[in-house]
């Protein structure tokens, strides 16, 4: 073997070990770990994943949308469990899905099952509407986060009385995120803001920072604390890799990326799914 294509075969094998190497390693660090929790059968309830409809980081900015986790991780929990799923968007239509959650050192297993399954595809690229929908025709409603739920969330006034009447009509409500931020305009059964005093959690203002995108109008945390919620949540060295779920009554939230599978299996246990035997 001459010296030349010693050094080819050296960096070939370089970097498919760092190919194969480094999804294994963020994943170690905590990058959505497995779920191994109880797991529920929900067999004739019906479940409406709601997501942002913003797709760029500001006018013209770099595409983001819905974190893609965040969508297909709860998605695939319900939908094995038995459950009908629906999935809506503030306007309806497509919605956008942050480009970097596909990369391949980042997507999950939920991630690469909705690139081969067109029938999720087709719900993604026609979004029923909030306005569309009827909260007394769902079980569970989840909100999906995404840096481009920053901008729409968290004042969409439709979205408010969604979640208002859900939550009065007894249904199970939480998120993931920068999902949380849809709860900022709901109102409790005495008409006084629905986190108000609630137990939650959501994307921290230190995993805002660390990951560099400040500009976007609403940061969880500090929106959430503002409104009298009693957030709580986990660090890590990076709060990336930090997975935190907080249950309080019906009000499932889930602090990032890493919880959306926890969140949808806690929000089917409230819910009064029948508990899976292991």
């Amino acid at each position: 073997m001459t010296k030349i294509a010693a050094i080819v075969l050296l960096i070939a094998l370089v970097a498919i070990g760092t190919y194969l190497v480094l999804p294994v390693l963020v994943r170690v660090l905590g990058l959505h770990p497995d779920y191994e929790g109880p797991r529920f059968k929900a067999t004739g309830k019906r479940a409406l994943i709601i997501t942002t409809s913003q797709p760029t980081l500001g006018p013209g900015g770099k595409k983001t949308g819905v974190f893609g986790s965040e969508l297909t991780a709860p998605y695939y929990e319900f939908q094995d469990a038995g459950m009908e799923v629906d999935v809506a968007s503030i306007r309806g239509g497509k919605i956008p899905i942050d480009p970097q959650s596909f990369l391949w050192l980042i997507a999950n297993d939920a991630d690469r099952r909705y690139l081969k399954d067109p029938t999720f595809q087709n719900k993604v690229e026609q979004s029923k509407s909030i306005d569309e929908l009827r909260p007394e025709n769902y079980d569970i409603v989840f909100l999906a986060g995404g840096w481009g739920a920053a901008y729409d969330l968290g004042t969409s006034e439709s979205l408010g009385a969604f979640i208002t009447k859900a939550w009065a009509d007894g249904k199970v409500v939480g998120g993931v995120c920068h999902g949380p931020l849809g709860l900022l305009q709901a109102k409790d059964e005495t008409g006084q803001p629905l986190v108000a005093g609630r137990k939650l959690t959501a994307v921290t203002d230190k995993q805002v920072k660390e990951l560099g995108i400040t500009e976007t109008p609403q940061h969880p945390e500090r929106e959430l604390r503002a409104a009298g919620a009693n957030f709580d949540s986990e660090t890590k060295f990076r709060d990336m890799f930090a997975n935190h779920v907080v249950v309080d009554g019906r009000l499932v939230t889930g602090q990032n990326q890493n919880a959306g599978s926890q969140v949808a299996q806690e929000m089917m246990r409230v819910a009064g799914a029948t508990p899976v035997a292991e």
